[in-house]
């Protein structure tokens, strides 16, 4: 079966992404039929190029995109289109479905930019309002609670007075 999926590339710990058609049995890096795209999410906002007509050549004789891959075709609008042109739709309604779906991406990236600021900004507020408290809380002295007499703790035999060698003598039953 062919599948669209990410083929990792670039340096370690800076991975950038081929989106490619690959039979599924081969190796991740490995072996495969055509090169659609690619991905780079260490750019920020992540960098996605697609070649459209391949990537749709692709899903119409049946290639399954893995998950990963069907995120990303979803967020630059292809499964719309494929999945419209699918029902038969004609090329305006499809047009017109791309371009809602892409302003209402923007939107929601601007949400996400603005909930992550809002985030950080909490973040640094709480932090520094935990150094307040710490710095008042070394200031004061620490008081200690007054010992009610249920809260003393019971006398140990150790503490408890010897009894005098007259006294315990004295006793004593004579033998």
């Amino acid at each position: 079966m062919v599948k669209l999926r990410l083929k990792r590339m670039g340096k370690k710990h800076y991975p950038v992404y081929k989106i490619v058609a690959a039979d599924s049995r081969f190796p991740r890096d490995g072996r495969f039929i055509e090169s659609v795209g690619l991905y780079n999410p260490n750019t920020n906002p992540m960098e996605i190029s697609l070649d459209e007509p391949r990537v749709m050549y692709w899903l119409n004789v049946g290639a399954q995109p893995t998950d990963t891959v069907k995120s990303i075709l979803s967020n630059e609008g292809v499964m719309i289109k494929f999945h419209l042109t699918k029902k038969g739709k004609e090329a305006e309604f499809i047009e017109a479905e791309i371009e809602k779906h892409l302003s209402d991406k923007d939107a929601r990236l601007k949400r996400a930019a603005e909930k992550k600021a809002r985030r950080k900004l909490n973040k640094k507020n709480k932090k520094a309002e935990g150094d307040k408290t710490a710095e008042t809380a070394a200031e004061k002295p620490v008081e200690k609670p007054a010992e009610t007499p249920a809260e003393k703790p019971a006398e140990t035999p150790a503490e408890i007075p010897a009894e005098s060698p007259v006294e315990a003598a004295a006793e004593k039953p004579a033998e």
